[in-house]
């Protein structure tokens, strides 16, 4: 276990992007993972899924990376 220092207007974003039931490292890990991550996963998903789901599955990635940089204020 490690410390991190972060300033307060970080804690306070990061704590507004938290979800209830996650802790501060649980937080880091899903924000930290990289759009590899993402893609290999969707790509084991559309094995499962019909026709259509590799071109939902992006369209939601693209969705969550839009918002997450909107919560991010860039």
């Amino acid at each position: 276990m490690s410390t991190i220092r972060v300033s307060e207007d970080v804690k306070e974003r990061l704590r507004d992007l938290k979800r209830e039931d996650e802790s501060f490292n649980d937080l880091l890990d899903r924000l930290s993972r990289t759009e590899k991550d993402v893609e290999r996963i969707a790509e084991d998903l559309s094995s499962i899924g019909g026709e259509d789901f590799e071109a939902d599955m992006q369209e939601a990635h693209d969705e969550l990376n839009e918002s997450l940089e909107e919560r991010m204020g860039r």
